[in-house]
């Protein structure tokens, strides 16, 4: 059985739980009352969440037009895969093909800032085991002085511990406010990427000034 958070593929906050209709129909619903007993309707506590589902089969559906427009290239390492999924499959192929070189280069970027310290796989070499998101500390700044300056660029991170607060605590970061986290998405363009080094840039200047 799987759990997956559909906003991490562009949904909703709307949770799915996909497993084996057997192994549902065994597990037993200890935790709610069950509306009935049998599967799924016995997870559920009541009137579903209608306008959330919606938006997850367009999530779905947006992929699946990634991948039948973008992921021609793919399909061949995809054997035994037709229809929609193939295309879902050939679209996070087509995703992953675009955002590594944005990552690299703004991992690359960052890397040429003094006073910036980076959190994470940073060799090319290791960029397929590591998500196109990367988390940063600028010194003399507090993470929040960094997105909120970044913010009035127009351009939005996050800054904290994004509920991993025992990595920060081991990284040493947590009490000096976490680190900055920028993600890359397939909607973004080198030259966004160019802008953000050039504000982290600016701030280390005047940091050095």
């Amino acid at each position: 059985m799987y759990r997956v958070p559909t906003y991490k593929f562009f949904g909703p906050h709307q949770g799915v739980l996909y497993g084996r209709y057997d192994l549902l129909d065994r597990l037993r619903a200890y935790k709610v009352r069950p509306a009935e007993d049998i599967p799924p309707h016995k997870f559920e506590t009541g009137t579903k969440n209608h306008e959330g589902l919606a938006g997850v089969t367009a999530a779905v559906n947006y992929l699946a037009d990634l991948g039948a427009e973008f992921g021609a290239l793919f399909a061949e390492d995809f054997p035994g895969f037709t229809g929609r999924r193939l295309q879902l499959k050939t679209a996070m192929a087509a995703i992953r093909a675009y955002e590594r070189p944005l990552v690299g280069r703004l991992i690359k970027g960052l890397q040429a800032i003094p006073g910036v310290a980076l959190y994470g796989i940073t060799d090319p070499f290791g960029f397929d085991r590591r998500a196109p998101t990367v988390a940063f500390t600028l010194q003399g700044y507090t993470p929040r002085q960094v997105a909120e300056r970044l913010g009035e660029e127009g351009i939005f991170v996050w800054d904290g511990n994004y509920y991993a607060l025992a990595v920060t605590e081991r990284l040493g970061v947590e009490e000096s406010g976490g680190m900055v986290r920028v993600g890359i998405a397939h909607y973004n363009a080198a030259a966004e990427v160019d802008r953000l080094l050039a504000v982290v840039d600016d701030l280390a200047g005047h940091s050095r000034q």
